[in-house]
């Protein structure tokens, strides 16, 4: 199976570039990804015409299974109140045969820092306790900090805690956003990969637009990382260990 990771959107600011999100939307079309999973900032400043904006442009992404969350710009202005409106539930979970994708909503209204606070902690281990499938956890905010993206001041308040949640776990991949930079750290066995920014030219350097796709089979996954501006594409994670019994 293949999940296709996009974040941080930012389909109404000023610094959104349509032609990448046409890109972006015909990539997918190509790809024809299981699942997708947006971790967050579908909006700039959470308001209802903002919104609106979203979900027209999600309506044109035709693929069946979408697992979104909000990011921290989406909760701006009472807008969290608004995501549940359109898509039901900041924590989402999708489970197949043998698969399990839990998103949590790390946002705080009109704050930018993270936390996913210890209410969800128990979820968290109901959810992703079974070893015997492949375990995800999704979330806007990095636990990690991120080299080359700044003085840190985002990172989730109880990421030492999460961290620790993720460790006793095991979780195979924590997915994350927000610093609108590509990066991945391993820490013992779990992947913590951060998506780019996908239309938006909040860019880090000379880095640029960009989402991953994540191809799952019985011989083991693999992960690319998709540029939206010329629609190249490199290797970035790959390990051939025989995974859990993923369907393809």
């Amino acid at each position: 199976m293949k999940l296709a990771h996009v974040s941080d959107l930012h389909l109404t600011s000023p610094n959104f570039v349509e032609a990448w999100g046409v890109n972006l939307i015909a990539l997918l079309e190509d790809i024809k990804p299981d699942v997708l999973l947006i971790t967050g900032d579908l909006t700039n400043e959470g308001y209802a015409h903002e919104y609106d904006i979203a979900e027209q442009f999600l309506g044109k992404i035709k693929i069946k299974s979408k697992i979104i969350i909000p990011g921290n710009h989406d909760a701006r202005n009472s807008g969290y109140k608004i995501f549940e409106e359109l898509f039901a539930t900041r924590f989402p979970f999708f489970q197949q045969k043998n698969l399990a994708i839990l998103g949590l909503d790390s946002t705080e209204p009109d704050i930018d820092d993270g936390h996913i606070g210890r209410e969800q902690y128990p979820n968290i281990r109901e959810k992703l306790s079974d070893k015997k499938v492949l375990r995800i956890m999704a979330l806007h905010h990095h636990i990690i900090p991120i080299p080359g993206t700044g003085r840190e001041r985002n990172i989730l308040v109880d990421a030492g805690d999460v961290l620790k949640l993720c460790m006793d776990l095991e979780l195979d991949f924590v997915l994350s956003g927000h610093k609108h930079l590509p990066w991945i750290w391993k820490m013992e066995n779990t992947y913590f990969i951060t998506a780019g920014t996908a239309t938006s030219q909040r860019l880090k350097g000379r880095s640029y637009p960009s989402f991953n796709v994540l191809d799952i089979d019985k011989q083991g996954y693999s992960m690319q990382e998709i540029n939206v501006s010329n629609k190249e594409n490199r290797v970035i994670l790959k390990n051939t260990t025989k995974t859990k019994d993923i369907q393809d």
